[in-house]
C-alpha cells in the first residue's frame, strides 16, 4: 500500500473517482465546499493525498489538508477553513496543517487503512514545517445518535478508557490529544426537494428530522433544510 501527494501521482490523483465514498450524499451540498473545494487539488497538490492499492492497481482511499492558523483559536470548522485559504478576506499566515477530509473506500474498511491516511497527513504537516496535524473529525457512529448533544457524545469513553467512537479512537491511538468540539463545521441548506433528493425521504412539516447519514437532525423552517454538522478537534504533535 503506497501514498503519494497529488502533486507526485496526478495520474493517481485522477482516479479517485475509484473509491466507493462513504460519505451521506447531503455532504457534497455544503454552500462553502462547492465554491471551494475543488481548488484544494490544483491549488494545493502537494497537500492532498491518494492511497493506492499496488499490488492491485486499485485507488482505494484519499485524504485532503488545508494549511490553517490556530495560535488564536482553533477556526470554525471545514468552512471557515475553506474561506479564510481560498475568500477574498485577509488569510492568516498558517501555523498548522489540518485535516479536511480522510477517505476510505467503502469495501476495503476494518484494513487500517485509515491510520496510513492520518500517518501520512502526519508527516505531510512534518514536512512542509508545522508543528502539528490538526483534525475536525467526523464520528463515525455520532450518526446512530442524532439526538445526543456532540458536547456528550464526544467525550463518552469505553472501559479502557478509549474513546467510544471507532474514529475517534483512531486518531487516539495514534496518540491525537482531543480538544473541543467544533460545533458548526459545515452548514448544508436546500429545499425540501433537494433534501428528499438526498436522503430519499418527504420532509411534509416544519421541525426537526433525522436523516440517513446526519450526525444531527435537519432543521426546516419557512421550506428550507438547514444542517449544521458538528466535529471534534484533535490534535497530532509531529515536531
Amino acid at each position: 500500500m503506497r501514498v503519494f501527494t497529488y502533486a507526485e501521482r496526478p495520474d493517481l490523483a485522477g482516479r479517485t473517482g475509484e473509491i466507493e465514498d462513504t460519505m451521506a450524499p447531503f455532504m457534497g451540498h455544503g454552500e462553502v465546499a462547492v465554491r471551494y473545494w475543488h481548488r484544494l487539488r490544483p491549488e494545493l497538490p502537494e497537500l492532498q493525498l491518494v492511497l493506492w492499492d499496488e499490488e492491485r492497481d486499485v485507488v482505494v482511499g484519499h485524504g485532503r489538508t488545508i494549511p490553517a492558523h490556530a495560535t488564536d483559536g482553533l477556526p470554525a470548522g471545514v468552512d471557515d477553513m475553506l474561506e479564510t485559504w481560498f475568500g477574498d478576506g485577509d488569510r492568516p499566515e498558517p501555523d498548522v496543517l489540518s485535516a479536511a477530509v480522510a477517505v476510505v473506500d467503502r469495501k476495503r474498511q476494518g484494513e487500517g487503512l485509515s491510520s496510513l491516511l492520518i500517518d501520512a497527513m502526519r508527516d505531510l504537516a512534518r514536512r512542509h514545517g508545522f508543528p502539528a496535524l490538526i483534525a475536525p473529525v467526523r464520528p463515525t457512529w455520532k450518526e446512530r445518535y442524532p439526538l445526543i448533544p456532540m458536547e456528550r457524545y464526544a467525550f463518552w469513553r469505553r472501559d479502557d478508557g478509549l474513546p467510544f467512537d471507532p474514529w475517534l479512537r483512531v486518531h487516539a491511538r495514534l496518540g491525537a490529544e482531543q480538544l473541543e468540539v467544533c460545533p458548526e463545521s459545515m452548514r448544508i441548506e436546500g429545499s425540501a426537494e433537494d433534501w428528499e433528493a438526498w436522503t430519499g425521504l418527504a420532509f411534509p412539516d416544519e421541525g426537526d428530522y433525522v436523516v440517513p447519514g446526519g450526525l444531527v437532525p435537519v432543521r426546516f423552517a419557512g421550506g428550507r433544510g438547514v444542517y449544521v454538522e458538528p466535529n471534534v478537534w484533535m490534535r497530532h504533535r509531529v515536531d
